[in-house]
């Protein structure tokens, strides 16, 4: 039975997973992304089974029975309902298909403004769900990694990361950020800014996904060379009767300026901070807009207007976070040789100590005060101790 150790230790087993508000992402060692679909599960209330995920659940919204509930376990980049979090990693990682002599690995992409309660309760899914080693890595970082710029040199980078629940803005030099900002805003802050307007100066009714339907038709950052026109359909909020209201882009714009303008304010916030070798850096190298918030039309146009920055968007933004994370993958060994030379130095680290199932410090120190104890009674019997 010699090939078990090897089986365990081959590289087959080894995940990055982009958990993100609106859509979820695993990247699998030597294969790239085999799953990307919406962070959204359709749970029964009565006997709490799970009825669909991903895709499918994500149609149910709005469209269920009362004891069905189809809903995004994330909120804001954060895990808001454990065990529904656990059953979404879990079927994601059975879709894998891996060998049940793999050893999985897994790397988690998070926001770099997480609290540490809100890490461990990543960890623990992620081992619930299945892993046996849970490394982290922040998102700016992953972004930066999957467009393929340079971090590791001392040369300032700066990221602007917009999701579907969070915004990352980071300044990166020679791996490490020097300046970080994280906003519990994105993208689906712009949707309830297009349902507030309808409500408001239509008294339409509307849900979240028709108000994404219509920020992805007509929705923009800043002025249009020609600007679009939009039908939306939903409840009189009076009568309660079916009605439908014609928008123009700039109203759009209009109701999503202030989620808008707070992602601006984050990044004028972060330059501020940057030391002014770095900022230099900056007005060469440019900014690099990733995630799928930053898709919304002008809004490169927007960061550079509103920086005087040169900006650039990412070749892949839906994607370059998981694919940064994945590429980290080939980077474990020496992750782990890291997390253990911290643990001399730091003990509350949870990005640089992996968490594995099974594995733990007390068990271990035990066995060895058990051992010493034996040890030394042997040699009180026959030597000096």
């Amino acid at each position: 039975m010699s090939w078990l150790p090897r089986l365990s230790r081959s590289p087959g087993g080894d995940v990055a997973i982009d958990l993100g508000t609106a859509n979820t992402l695993v990247y699998v060692r030597g294969r790239g992304i085999v799953v990307s679909e919406p962070s959204v599960v359709a749970v029964d209330s009565v006997t709490s089974e799970v009825q669909a995920v991903g895709d499918d659940a994500k149609r149910m919204i709005g469209r269920t029975p009362a004891r069905i509930a189809a809903t995004r376990p994330l909120r804001h980049g954060v895990i808001a309902d454990f065990e529904v979090t656990q059953q979404m990693l879990r079927y994601f990682l059975d879709r894998l298909h891996l060998s049940r002599f793999s050893r999985r690995r897994v790397v988690m992409c998070v926001p770099s403004g997480v609290t540490q309660v809100e890490i461990g309760a990543v960890e623990e899914a992620c081992l619930a769900a299945g892993a046996h080693e849970v490394h982290m890595i922040e998102e700016p970082i992953a972004a930066a990694v999957g467009a393929r710029l340079d971090i590791s040199e001392a040369a300032g980078r700066m990221v602007v990361d917009v999701g579907g629940g969070t915004s990352e803005v980071a300044v990166i030099s020679m791996g490490g950020m020097v300046v970080k900002r994280s906003l519990r805003t994105g993208g689906y802050d712009f949707d309830d800014a297009i349902v507030s307007l309808l409500r408001r100066d239509y008294g339409l009714v509307i849900g979240q996904p028709t108000a994404e339907a219509l920020k992805i038709a007509i929705g923009s950052a800043g002025p249009l060379d020609e600007e679009l026109v939009g039908e939306v359909r939903g409840r009189d909020a009076v009568t309660g009767l079916p009605r439908k209201v014609t928008l123009t882009s700039d109203e759009v714009r209009v109701g999503c300026e202030e989620p808008l303008r707070a992602i601006c304010d984050a990044v004028k916030e972060a330059l501020e901070e940057t030391p002014p070798e770095l900022a230099a850096d900056i007005v060469d190298n440019g900014i690099l807009v990733a995630g799928g918030g930053v898709l919304l039309k002008g809004f490169p146009q927007r960061i550079e207007s509103e920086t005087q920055m040169p900006t650039h968007l990412a070749e892949s933004p839906l994607t370059c976070v998981a694919e940064g994370a994945g590429q980290s993958l080939e980077e474990l060994q020496a992750l782990t040789r890291k997390a253990r030379a911290a643990r001399a130095y730091s003990v509350t680290s949870p990005y640089l100590r992996p968490i594995t199932r099974g594995r733990r410090d007390g068990p271990r120190r035990s066995r060895r005060r058990r051992s010493r104890g034996r040890n030394s009674s042997f040699r009180g019997a026959g030597q000096e101790p």
